[in-house]
């Protein structure tokens, strides 16, 4: 943030508020701060490698979301959906290499918790849910409820008379 705050250069400061220099140095700045604020305080230096990268998908019947966890182990993960649609994994991998006769020079692993909670703007079937973990990859499926597959229906497209003498 400090480079972010400093980083002003002597032609920025001549310029307006509105000019589009000036609005895109707030914009990422404002970026900078709420993303900032969203992660855990241990962490505000550098961001965790253990974060799981996401996929959430739909298909007419259901949503899936699928989680890359490498290294965990089922039983370290928690999986838990709220009454009000949000989505939360959370997790530990374990260092558990034990080895005494080397000292190690360098390591980008990465051991540590875990936690992601997404919300899922769907009605969904939570008590139906079902969460699958394979090879590092967790997959959940949550079946929409019916009140959500009514929501959307196919609408008829009439061509106009003049299209239907061509």
């Amino acid at each position: 943030m400090k480079n972010m705050v400093s980083g002003c250069s002597a032609r920025n400061h001549g310029s307006e508020l509105g000019s589009p220099n000036r609005s895109s140095e707030i914009n990422n700045l404002m970026n900078y701060f709420w993303n900032y604020m969203d992660m855990p305080s241990t962490l505000a230096e550098t961001p965790t490698e253990i974060e799981p990268k996401m996929q959430i998908a739909e298909t007419d019947d259901a949503v899936s979301v699928t989680a890359e966890l490498p290294g965990i182990a089922d039983k370290d993960l928690d999986l838990q959906i709220s009454s009000d649609g949000y989505l939360s994994i959370c997790g530990e991998k374990r260092n558990v290499v034990e080895q005494t006769d080397k000292n190690a020079y360098f390591s980008e692993i990465s051991y540590g918790t875990f936690k992601r909670t997404i919300p899922l703007p769907w009605d969904l079937d939570y008590e139906k849910a079902k969460a699958d973990f394979q090879n590092g990859v967790l997959k959940v499926f949550i079946p929409k409820s019916p009140i959500e597959k009514q929501k959307f229906r196919k609408i008829a497209i009439n061509s106009s008379p003049s299209e239907k003498n061509n």
